[in-house]
C-alpha cells in the first residue's frame, strides 16, 4: 500500500509535537547543535543506523559541530508522510543522549 502525504494541516498539527523541526518546502528539517565534532559524528552514525531500521532515509549533513536533517517520502511524489514524523520522532529520541540542543 503506498504511503499517503499528509495534509498542510496534519502537517501543521505534527510539527507542534516535535519542537525544532519545521517545514522547509516539501521537507521537514531539524539541525542539532552538538558541543564537538566527534559527538556530531556519533549522532550522524546512530541516525544512519535508525534510518537502516525504519528503511526510512534523509538528507543528513555533518558540520563542525552539528547535524541536519531534511527528510521527506520519496515514494509519496516527495511529500510528507507518517513515516517522515516517525523517523524525526525517533531522530529527537536519540538526540538526547548525544547532548544535542
Amino acid at each position: 500500500m503506498p504511503t499517503e502525504p499528509l495534509s498542510q494541516k496534519e502537517i501543521e498539527d505534527r510539527l507542534r509535537e516535535l519542537p525544532g523541526w519545521s517545514l522547509a518546502g516539501d521537507r521537514l528539517t531539524r539541525t542539532y547543535r552538538l558541543s564537538t565534532h566527534f559527538a556530531a559524528a556519533a549522532m550522524v552514525v546512530h541516525v544512519a543506523r535508525v534510518q537502516d531500521e525504519l528503511n526510512h532515509h534523509s538528507d543528513l549533513t555533518l558540520g563542525y559541530n552539528t547535524v541536519a536533517l531534511s527528510v521527506n517520502t520519496h515514494d509519496a511524489g516527495g511529500a510528507v508522510t507518517d513515516r517522515d514524523f516517525a523517523l524525526a520522532s525517533r531522530v529527537d529520541a536519540i538526540a538526547t543522549a548525544h547532548g544535542a540542543a
